[in-house]
């Protein structure tokens, strides 16, 4: 009778999750040392950090999805949907609800699903701090589905005020307020790509609200923006949106969110046709209620030096979900950041561990290495810094700083393709450009 093949169930395919499942498919699942199993509650895979362009129409997210059914298939191991809602650390198996269409028949039912390695990658959402009227009338950015959500929006306010322009009694200016909480990466890159689009959209003819009368204003609760990087970063990109004609407002807390704007805890309000939440974020809710397992303030999974969770060997996380505090060289506490650069690490980590485990080894520590951050303000500028043996810790802007943005996406496709084919993907890019319009139009 031949022994049955070791389990391992990735739940999430963001980042992190998609190039474990990729790697451990062609290390143990082509050569039959291991069952893996992709769940992820969509069909497709978008790589989060691009959801900002999605949001202002400068990316076509169709032409940058990946089928998760397809990528299986490619690299030897199982996608299966579902959302997970449960998990049983006795027997090892975790619980997915059943999937319903639209018109809310059941499709497939509540199913279950054995393992003997058990990793967590669901990622994160924004967080609303439970501010009042937040869910109601913000928009949010955790999603391909919400990303399309605030282009379709921004393009509805363009359309009705071309139709408004037309009508025989016509306001003298027509203006478009946007408010952005949250001052961190997402919130500053969302930020110039709506003022490029505002360009852009008058450029195609819908004119009637001039590119000076959209008024975009980022909020921040902090001393300034993107705290987590250095005050020279900081000041250069606080700089460029100044001059981009970008209102900033730090030191400003927002307490309400109404249909018309947004009150702040110093009583100003901001009158606001558009609001999108980009501060903070938290884990899934239903990791703080999972079988018992030890979760941070924010939900997220704490986790060993190994990224084993800390009451479960068999159970892993990695990515935006898992809390990992690790000490550096001088024996300080540092606590891992949500970053893509983190996840990426962390897969390849546990790539190898995994692998040495089905061998029979044990599991390895995790080392984070930090590359630096880099910053995009649309078509305008790239600003950051680049950390390494080589570089040491090194500002870049411009033209070069873009180069190095985008090679961090262009890294994510090798994990996942293979160079051959990301380089049949840059080329397809290349000459489609030629092609299709500079924003997404529809």
């Amino acid at each position: 009778m031949s022994q049955q093949l070791r389990r391992i169930v990735v739940v999430g395919g963001g980042a992190g999750g998609l190039e474990l499942a990729t790697s451990l498919g062609k290390k143990l699942g082509k050569q039959q040392r291991a069952e893996i199993t992709l769940v992820d509650a969509q069909r497709t895979h978008f790589w989060k950090p691009l959801l900002h362009e999605v949001a202002a129409g400068s990316l076509n997210a169709f032409e940058d999805e990946l089928s998760y059914l397809a990528q299986a298939k490619w690299n030897h191991f199982h996608f299966l949907p579902g959302r997970m809602c449960g998990l049983d650390r006795e027997k090892k198996v975790i619980t997915l609800e059943p999937i319903s269409d639209e018109k809310g028949l059941e499709v497939v039912p509540a199913r279950e699903l054995e393992y003997d390695d058990l990793v967590m990658s669901v990622g994160s959402t924004a967080n609303d701090f439970n501010t009042p009227g937040a869910k109601e009338h913000c928009l949010f950015l955790d999603s391909r589905s919400e990303a399309e959500k605030i282009h379709t929006t921004l393009l509805n306010h363009y359309l009705h005020a071309q139709s408004a322009k037309n009508q025989p009694i016509e306001e003298e200016s027509q203006e478009l307020n946007i408010s952005v909480i949250g001052a961190g990466a997402t919130g500053v890159e969302l930020s110039a790509e709506l003022h490029n689009a505002a360009i852009e959209l008058a450029r195609y003819g819908l004119d009637a609200i001039k590119p000076n009368k959209v008024n975009i204003t980022i909020i921040e609760g902090g001393e300034r923006i993107l705290p987590a990087l250095p005050l020279r970063i900081t000041s250069a990109v606080h700089k460029q949106l100044t001059e981009l004609g970008i209102t900033i407002r730090t030191n400003l807390r927002v307490s309400e969110i109404t249909e018309d704007g947004l009150k702040t805890a110093d009583g100003s309000f901001i009158a606001s046709d558009l609001c999108i939440w980009a501060a903070g974020i938290k884990a899934p809710e239903f990791l703080k209620e999972l079988s018992g397992l030890e979760t941070n303030r924010i939900n997220q999974l704490v986790v060993k030096p190994t990224l084993q969770v800390t009451l479960d060997d068999h159970i892993y996380a990695l990515g935006d979900c898992a809390s990992c505090t690790l000490e550096d060289r001088k024996g300080q506490s540092i606590t891992i950041p949500p970053r893509a650069q983190a996840a990426h690490q962390q897969a390849e980590l546990l790539t190898k561990s995994l692998c040495a485990q089905a061998m029979g080894g044990e599991a390895m520590s995790f080392t984070y290495k930090d590359y630096g951050s880099l910053i995009s303000l649309s078509r305008f500028t790239a600003i950051g810094n680049l950390m390494g043996a080589v570089t040491g810790d090194m500002m870049v802007e411009g033209a070069l700083a873009k180069l190095f943005y985008i090679s961090l996406y262009r890294m994510h496709q090798v994990a996942l393709f293979g160079r051959t084919k990301t380089a049949a993907l840059v080329l397809k890019d290349f000459i489609s450009k030629t092609t299709r319009p500079h924003l997404k139009l529809h």
